[in-house]
């Protein structure tokens, strides 16, 4: 489990999310969809694909 701290709100992205992107791109998103800061105390989770062999 993660600790959050007190009042911090968790932002889900839904679908498939790229994660080979990487942090910086990762945060780029965040800023230019969500418009909100992603050094702040929030939470943003993403979730990517399941690798199939």
């Amino acid at each position: 489990m993660i600790p959050s701290p007190t009042g911090a709100r968790v932002w889900l992205a839904t679908g498939y999310t790229e994660m080979r992107r990487g942090f910086p791109s990762l945060a780029l998103q965040v800023q230019e969809v969500l418009h909100k800061d992603p050094l702040s105390d929030h939470l943003f989770v993403f979730g990517g694909a399941a690798a199939i062999l």
